[in-house]
């Protein structure tokens, strides 16, 4: 098998995982609160991360090259991993994964602000017909915009930053490091809150809570292993796959039925999010190489 079919097919695996990530979450939500889901599944997946980071040949130290630029990754993942959560329990699990797939179209508006990219009016119009998108979910007006939409537009704001940052200072930071912090700025920050949002925990439970880590660290190797062996541009538009479990979970676990405006949306949001990868792909070939 070619290296990018083994990279495709290790996408479309990690998504899968995510995706029973994000059910157990959702089951969760259904007894524990969202802080305390969110704060343990980070604290029982930073042995996984130490693993790493001891298993990681490359020569350096724990310390951030750009702690400026690390502090708001941290702060963006605190964002991305507790809206997403909330979404999950808050929203049918098609249409969260819906909201959240504006992320690659705010990475683009972002972009423009944080890394000097130039917004060009194709990529332009694909982001005013991705945000028409998530109008068409939501239905402002139509239907109440409640706290789990606003979760999840959150989590996709935290999303976009994450990769921002990741694109700024990804090639001078070591990849365990890139993790680390994130995961104990969610560990502290939510830490703080978990006095008032705690509630006590079966065996089941914490049972579930080590899955939900396992399943997350799984999914992350699954997916920066696929980054290594495919285009970036044949990898990224696998996590709209998600969509597809998202409504097949939803309907056979949580009895979720998307309605018909959230596959509009869902069409419209993807679409834009496809063609904005693809022609970033395209220009990137085309750029002429750094000396």
């Amino acid at each position: 098998m070619q290296s990018t079919h083994k990279g495709i097919l290790l996408a479309m695996a990690g998504c899968l995982i995510y995706s029973l990530h994000d059910a157990v979450i959702k089951y969760l939500e259904a007894d524990l609160p969202t802080v305390q889901i969110a704060f343990f599944s980070g604290l029982l997946g930073l042995p996984l991360v130490i693993a790493m980071l001891i298993a990681d040949p490359t020569p350096g130290t724990l310390r951030p090259n750009h702690p400026k630029w690390m502090a708001l990754r941290s702060v963006a993942m605190i964002m991305a991993v507790f809206g997403a959560f909330y979404a999950f329990g808050a929203l049918p699990l098609a249409q969260a994964y819906t909201i959240l797939f504006a992320a690659p179209l705010l990475i683009s508006v972002l972009a423009v602000q944080f890394l000097g990219e130039r917004l060009g009016w194709r990529r332009g119009l694909a982001i005013v017909v991705g945000l028409l998108g998530v109008l068409i979910v939501l239905r402002p007006g139509v239907e109440p915009i409640g706290l789990g939409h606003a979760a999840a537009l959150l989590s996709a704001i935290g999303n976009a930053l994450v990769h921002i940052t990741a694109r700024r200072i990804g090639a001078e930071e070591r990849l365990p490091v890139m993790v680390l912090y994130p995961i104990l700025a969610v560990i502290l920050g939510l830490g703080l809150a978990l006095p008032m949002n705690f509630a006590p925990m079966t065996a089941p439970q914490f049972g579930a809570l080590s899955v939900v880590a396992i399943l997350s660290f799984l999914a992350m190797l699954c997916l920066i292993q696929a980054f290594k062996l495919a285009q970036a541009a044949l990898v990224a538009p696998m996590q709209y796959s998600q969509l597809i479990w998202g409504v097949l979970l939803g309907a056979l676990i949580f009895d979720e039925w998307p309605a018909g405006n959230t596959f509009l949306g869902a069409v419209l949001i993807i679409g834009s999010g496809v063609y904005i990868v693809l022609r970033e792909a395209k220009l990137s070939e085309k750029a002429p190489a750094k000396p």
